[in-house]
């Protein structure tokens, strides 16, 4: 028993991200990255038909490759987890593992490969399908000290983003039904009701602008011009939470960074 402990908690080693020294872990998330890199480049070159079409093979079996390289990772961290004393618990450490954020995007990754062999599906949606393989990307945030910074910034910045995003909402809502009483009737056709306004509100209020759809009447004209104003304060304001989480952050990494120096 003592020897599948042990077995298990390297293996959780080996796959968690590397510790300094263990090199056997650093092989492994390089050999990982790698893949993941390389899977990412598969899925654009894949959209071009010409190249798609002369190496269809190819692209298949290394497709293949990936699937069973990441399956056993995935079933492998499902099955070494417990080590870690945060998913304590034969049944319930696992449950717990499964549903964590990185759990749930090592699944996506490679769920569109297995679906279409248990569920008879449609065509056009195997390929919406496909495009989760696109969260094979995420994976590198398991390895990357960016990631880690990016996650802990929207963790301790959430609160104010929520509270930024529902400023937003509301004041595209404003914005629409507004603009959508005072254009209806000269534009029934570019705004016909509040969501068809909406299109409007959120190309004005991210400041794009596209022209397909525009105020003519003056008071539209001018209350336009109100919100494009409005919109440039209110993407403002998540970028500057964003802003001062990234400082603190990049400070409380490297006060981290310091104090392990000097303990050394």
């Amino acid at each position: 028993m003592k020897l599948y402990s042990k077995i298990k908690k390297r293996f959780y080693e080996i796959l968690d991200k590397a510790e300094p020294g263990d090199k056997t872990s650093r092989i492994f998330d390089i050999f990982i990255m790698t893949l993941i890199i390389l899977n990412i480049i598969s899925v654009v070159l894949e959209t071009e038909k010409g190249i798609y079409s002369c190496w269809e093979t190819q692209f298949y079996y290394f497709e293949l490759i990936s699937i069973i390289i990441f399956s056993i990772e995935y079933i492998l961290r499902i099955w070494s987890c417990t080590s870690n004393p945060i998913y304590n618990g034969r049944f319930k450490g696992r449950i717990k593992f499964f549903f964590s954020g990185m759990a749930l995007i090592d699944l996506f990754a490679i769920l569109p490969f297995y679906i279409p062999m248990v569920i008879p599906i449609d065509l056009r949606f195997i390929r919406i399908l496909r495009l989760f393989r696109m969260f094979r990307l995420f994976k590198m945030g398991r390895y990357s000290k960016s990631f880690e910074i990016v996650k802990a910034v929207i963790k301790d910045k959430k609160e104010e983003l929520i509270i930024a995003l529902i400023f937003t909402l509301i004041l595209l809502f404003l914005s629409s039904s507004v603009m959508y009483f005072v254009e209806n009737t000269a534009q029934p056709d570019k705004f016909s009701s509040i969501l068809d306004s909406m299109w409007w509100g959120m190309s004005t209020l991210t400041t794009v602008g596209y022209g397909d759809v525009y105020p003519v009447t003056p008071l539209g004209k001018f209350l336009g011009m109100i919100i494009s104003i409005l919109g440039i304060g209110v993407f403002a304001l998540p970028t500057g939470i964003l802003a001062s989480g990234f400082s603190e952050e990049i400070k409380k990494h490297k006060q981290r960074k310091f104090n392990s120096e000097e303990e050394k």
